[in-house]
């Protein structure tokens, strides 16, 4: 089994290039899913969030506010490292279990923060990093989410660098366009390497 890690900045398309994986007989770790699914209303860090950072960063119906503790992380450093130390370990545990269940001779962990993060390559055979132009990142972000672009700057700033993502890269999808054609023809170049 071919364990591939596949990374890139916000807005970059790493987790269309991720679903066109899945859909190439793939199995996909999607870490921010995960994430998102211990910040939702009942989620496993929701209890150790409120007890950190207060009832206000829990909305009404049970999850964590993500307007108010992204804001709340970009302002205070330690607040970030206070957050990813509740759901960090989580994560990794909901990855664990979904490894555990994979038959796939290709097993991609989507992962956002794989460059930034030390942990992870020991545990991969190839990165895969999808590439962009910084301006084509705010183009899609703002489009997505309707973020500022100032604040779609603050996050990308806190992301590992276009340089250092490329320099951990085993492998380059560059996804400049917004031509899914080509980005699929890419796709299914690079996963004949890893057995699909």
């Amino acid at each position: 089994m071919w364990r591939v890690g596949i990374t890139g900045g916000i807005g970059s398309g790493k987790s269309t290039a991720a679903g066109l994986m899945r859909q190439m007989g793939a199995d996909v770790i999607d870490a921010d899913a995960l994430a998102r699914q211990c910040t939702e209303a009942g989620g496993r860090a929701i209890p150790s969030i409120r007890e950190r950072f207060g009832a206000e960063m829990v909305t009404a119906e049970g999850a964590m506010d993500r307007q108010r503790m992204r804001e709340l992380v970009f302002r205070e450093p330690a607040a970030k490292q206070a957050l990813e130390a509740i759901v960090h370990p989580m994560v990794g545990l909901a990855i664990q279990e979904a490894t555990a269940k994979s038959h796939s001779p290709c097993l991609v962990y989507d992962i956002p923060l794989l460059v930034e993060s030390p942990r992870w390559r020991p545990q991969l055979d190839r990165v895969v990093v999808v590439d962009c132009n910084e301006s084509t990142q705010v183009r899609r972000v703002q489009a997505r989410n309707g973020l500022a672009p100032d604040m779609i700057e603050r996050i990308i700033s806190q992301q590992a660098s276009r340089s250092l993502r490329l320099q951990a890269a085993d492998a380059v999808l560059y996804n400049d366009s917004d031509d899914l054609e080509a980005l699929k023809a890419d796709v299914a170049k690079l996963v004949r390497r890893f057995g699909l």
